[in-house]
């Protein structure tokens, strides 16, 4: 897959305990990368990375430390830096918005200047979010040249995060030999092993497992679904073409599902259930901080450019999902090395070109 390029390919991964980044380094490992790791110890208990139990150098280093940052990478020596490690959820956000303010924005700075100084870094892909768009609730798509903003402190910090990228493109990486940077914007992420709080399908996993219904915030809010194996192909192809010198593959990306996968959180609810029906909700009456309530991306770019799309559809996406968490449940299984042979499956049956 992705042309071999990762096999005995040295590859830093910031955010490796993280729920995108456990997933992320499974993947790098199966694909023969000399992977190392940087990241705060695992914030849930249980973890999808401590259930996985790979065998890789792990740094624990809060990438706020600059002076830990450049050390590590000098040993490590990196010639690809995929940088998840951030502070993830909106809520939060709220309760701690100079935490998420320094881990997003300066956090990401730090990582850069570390690759700036460690030398013999190739290429960088630094993951933001679809929520760093100035979101005004419009019908239509968001695209990479669409204004870049937030209401929250974790959007407005990650679209903080995308300006720093830009930045450090712009001054540093332009010379012969220095690292193409990219940046990668998915869409709402499902699958098993997340365990984060406040978010749909965690929630909803726990929820279950109470006997007690799910507390729902915004039932009728819009948002664009996908397997995490989705948006995380199109990382690693982004890296793959960063890898090969593609310029035209720095700058900023979206990865998002098509239309069709663009549903409210009732109808994600409703098909989980037909999936779980032990499943069952209601609407909270506290109130909330402020969520966007419609939200919609356009990756033309990505499909044209890098021929990148979707594998899973969203039945197909909630059904894996749901299936993951149902064997842990029943069996302590952690089926996540089977769904990634059943996602690359896919891909191939679906003509995916990195999937050859």
């Amino acid at each position: 897959m992705f042309g071999g390029v990762y096999s005995g390919r040295r590859v830093l991964v910031t955010g490796h305990t993280g729920f995108k980044g456990s997933w992320l380094a499974l993947w790098l490992q199966s694909l023969g990368a000399e992977l190392t790791g940087v990241a705060l110890p695992p914030a849930t208990e249980p973890s999808h990375w401590d259930l996985l139990g790979l065998d890789l150098p792990s740094h624990a280093i809060d990438i706020r430390d600059a002076a830990a940052l450049q050390a590590m990478l000098r040993q490590a020596r990196p010639e690809i830096v995929f940088h998840l490690a951030a502070q993830a959820l909106v809520r939060p956000s709220y309760d701690d918005p100079l935490g998420t303010w320094s881990t997003n924005v300066m956090g990401t700075a730090n990582v850069l200047e570390a690759c700036r100084q460690a030398g013999g870094v190739r290429a960088i892909v630094v993951v933001t979010t679809d929520k760093c768009y100035e979101n005004e609730e419009r019908p239509a798509g968001y695209r990479e040249n669409d204004r870049l903003g937030g209401h929250d402190p974790y959007s407005a910090s990650k679209a903080g995060a995308e300006l720093v990228a830009a930045s450090y493109a712009r001054a540093f990486f332009q010379a012969p030999g220095a690292p193409l940077l990219a940046t990668a914007r998915a869409g709402n992420v499902v699958g098993g092993g997340d365990w984060a709080q406040d978010r749909l399908i965690p929630d909803l996993v726990r929820a279950v497992g109470a006997g007690a219904p799910l507390e729902i915030r915004s039932p009728a809010a819009t948002r664009p679904w996908q397997h995490v194996l989705d948006s995380l192909s199109g990382y690693l192809l982004l890296g793959q073409r960063l890898l090969a010198g593609d310029a035209a593959a720095t700058g900023a990306w979206t990865f998002g599902p098509g239309p069709e996968a663009n549903m409210t959180v009732a109808g994600v609810l409703g098909r989980m259930r037909e999936l779980w029906p032990a499943l069952a909700w209601r609407q909270t009456a506290q109130p909330q901080p402020h969520e966007a309530k419609l939200l919609y991306l356009d990756s033309a770019k990505a499909r044209a450019g890098l021929g990148w799309r979707t594998a899973w559809s969203l039945e197909q996406t909630l059904a894996a999902t749901a299936q993951w968490y149902q064997a842990h449940q029943a069996t302590g299984r952690v089926t996540s090395r089977a769904q990634l042979d059943q996602y690359a499956e896919a891909a191939r049956a679906a003509g995916l070109g990195w999937a050859a």
